[in-house]
């Protein structure tokens, strides 16, 4: 990374590695499919403004956003790609175009999908997503599988150098506390202003130097649950700063946890630096306290 760009909102550790605590998430590149050009853009500007760490993961696209970022990254840019296991494409569509992949050896190979669609030999770190809380898909018949055994296949993997670190995604509470064993460095689950039903396992990542990466911070991306963007006290503090309700949700996540990393996702460079722009957003005690007052409703909706 160029010692003279400041890292979006300034510096988090996941596992071993600093990272900028406002990554990029990629998931939406996938829209720009029929332009590569575009997607790669939006990549590069990501790193040209300090972004060192990106999630993405092979079902994204169908691998079109890993070779993206597998042909756009290079070894200068010094960035930590975060990918996932525990899901694929589902070929029959369906209310979203995913399907569980939960068996171990599903897990092995998504990872070995991850490495030829990135173009690397070693994944970084990889988020097995379970199907445990939060909105989404519940696994039944086969894809149901114990944590256990879906972590040594995990360790295996990373002890053969195919992985260089083990996240979570979609669990509970019971669940980080029984993988804490096989060294945890990230999860990665729903939360937002508005929905904050995991403050006991937000608060136990920080206490075991487990990197907190929210997904949906804004709230809403499912119909029913509600947005921070429509909350008043966060269009107040908004309007009061100068900034747009949006940038005031994801700020509030960062000032409320300081092990929390951001990886907002966008395929628009517009939006992008918006997103980078929160990093400088200051939030001070008055708009942490209105922000306070703001209710969590929890949203559990699920496509079996």
């Amino acid at each position: 990374m160029n010692p003279q760009v400041t890292r979006p909102g300034g510096v988090g550790r996941l596992g071993a590695q600093t990272v900028s605590r406002i990554g990029y998430g990629a998931m939406q590149l996938a829209r720009l499919a029929e332009d590569p050009d575009a997607a790669r853009a939006v990549v590069r500007r990501a790193v040209e403004l300090g972004v060192d760490h990106i999630d993405t993961a092979h079902f994204y696209g169908s691998g079109f956003v890993n070779g993206i970022l597998g042909t756009t990254l290079t070894a200068d840019d010094d960035v930590v790609v975060v990918t996932k296991v525990g899901a694929e494409r589902d070929p029959d569509g369906g209310p979203i175009p995913l399907r569980l992949a939960q068996r171990p050896e599903q897990l092995r190979a998504s990872v070995e999908a991850n490495l030829r669609s990135l173009g690397r030999e070693q994944l970084p770190v990889v988020n097995l997503r379970r199907a445990d809380v939060g909105p989404g898909l519940r696994a039944a018949g086969d894809q149901v599988v114990d944590l256990d055994d879906q972590l040594a296949e995990m360790v295996s993997l990373r002890d053969e150098g195919l992985i260089g670190a083990i996240g979570l995604s979609a669990v509970s509470l019971e669940a980080v506390q029984r993988a804490l064993p096989a060294g945890i460095v990230c999860v990665q689950n729903a939360y937002s202003l508005v929905s904050r039903g995991d403050e006991a396992l937000l608060q136990l990542c920080g206490q075991e130097g487990i990197a907190w990466v929210p997904f949906y911070p804004l709230g809403g991306a499912w119909p029913g649950l509600p947005k921070v963007v429509d909350e008043p006290a966060v269009v107040r503090v908004a309007q009061r700063l100068d900034r747009t309700p949006a940038q005031i949700g994801q700020a509030w996540l960062l000032a409320h946890a300081p092990h929390a990393l951001l990886i907002p996702g966008t395929a628009a460079v517009e939006h992008l630096e918006a997103n980078l722009a929160v990093g400088d957003v200051v939030l001070d005690a008055e708009a942490m306290t209105e922000l306070g007052t703001v209710p969590s409703r929890e949203g559990n909706i699920t496509l079996a």
